[in-house]
């Protein structure tokens, strides 16, 4: 693609105390070297606020900011960082800067729950979005005329990208290079940055998205008995007779009281055993498989790229610990007491919506 012939200017639009360090340290990795070598056009790289001065980041670092909105109004590309605080409303000022700037053309790229600030701004109607999974029914609730994908890294509606959280945003900032100057161009910058040009899957194999413990003793139990037993056939006929009560009874019981169905809420389990196995044991996806309930390598492959959006090989060689796989090549495989539905953070983080991301 051809390249200007002058600077683009490069604008993160910062407010104080809701600074994300690393955003900003990921912004100035790609905007804020020359890199005209690489294929890149020369950027004019710099910060705006509508106050400028010393503004403090989320880590209490502070930043020098010596441009006010007015350099906004002459952006080619806007780049909004997670707004640590999405609680606090982005000023009228700001919001109308940013209005104005999409008028005229220019690129708004969001990171992180940075696309609040811009669904604020009224640019995102009927746009299917994404921020970081843990917000994303947030987003979701505050906005519902936004469809919002809490599995993918980025989504790109044109001169709007938003991005899903943290290393995300290099993920969508890599994505605008490589569609505006070439995939050479984000090769080349990718190597520099000793990052991947191109991630498999999205967020979803990091989404932790537990279903809700359940505090019926008799359902309880239930539960229990089927965490331990998911390679065998279960069904909700299986489980409403240990339960004593009819398949009908059982099913509506079960959806009042843990918020989702029993076909779900075990695809859920069958797919958190799986992820631990492939991160914590050598066993073959086979034996996985079979342990956890899919019956075949083939069901196991199908239903967890569908759930998380890459395959059990792929997911076991990002997330598999050298340690813990050194550990169980001396001890047998098995499930009980295995420790079901918790994912890489703790349970203590805030879920997902059902309908946005929940593993089933």
């Amino acid at each position: 693609m051809p390249l200007p012939d002058r600077p683009l200017v490069v604008t993160v639009v910062l407010a104080d105390r809701l600074v994300a360090a690393f955003g900003l340290g990921v912004c100035n990795e790609v905007f804020g070297y020359e890199r005209t070598r690489l294929g890149l056009p020369r950027f004019d790289f710099g910060i705006a606020a509508e106050e400028p001065g010393v503004l403090r980041t989320d880590t209490g670092i502070g930043v020098l900011v010596e441009h006010g909105l007015e350099r906004v109004e002459r952006s080619d590309i806007l780049l909004i960082t997670a707004w640590e605080d999405f609680e606090e409303q982005p000023s009228p000022l700001l919001l109308d800067a940013l209005r104005r700037a999409h008028a005229r053309g220019a690129q708004l790229v969001s990171h992180c729950t940075g696309v609040f600030v811009l669904a604020a701004a009224g640019l995102l109607e009927g746009m299917r979005v994404t921020t970081h999974w843990k917000w994303a029914g947030e987003l979701a609730v505050r906005y519902p005329q936004l469809e919002v994908d809490p599995s993918v890294l980025y989504v790109d509606n044109g001169r709007i990208i938003t991005g899903a959280g943290t290393a995300a945003g290099v993920d969508a900032l890599l994505h605008l290079v490589r569609r505006e100057w070439g995939a050479n161009a984000a090769n080349s910058l990718a190597r520099e940055m000793v990052v991947p040009a191109h991630r498999d899957g999205g967020q979803a194999q990091f989404i932790d998205a537990p279903v809700a413990a359940c505090e019926d003793d008799r359902l309880g139990a239930v539960l229990d008995w089927a965490q331990k037993h998911l390679a065998q056939d279960i069904s909700v006929d299986v489980l409403a007779r240990r339960a004593l009560m009819s398949s009908r009874s059982f099913a509506r019981r079960f959806k009042a009281t843990t918020g989702t169905t029993p076909h779900a809420w075990l695809l859920g389990q069958r797919l958190a055993a799986a992820e631990e196995l492939l991160e914590n044991s050598d066993a073959s996806i086979e034996e996985i498989a079979r342990l956890v309930g899919f019956g075949t390598a083939a069901g196991l492959r199908e239903q967890f790229s569908r759930r998380r959006g890459v395959s059990p090989r792929t997911y076991r060689q990002t997330f598999r610990s050298g340690a813990a796989v050194s550990a169980a090549r001396a001890a047998p495989v098995q499930l009980d007491g295995h420790r079901l539905g918790a994912g890489r953070m703790g349970s203590d983080h805030p879920l997902v919506e059902a309908e946005l991301g929940q593993p089933a």
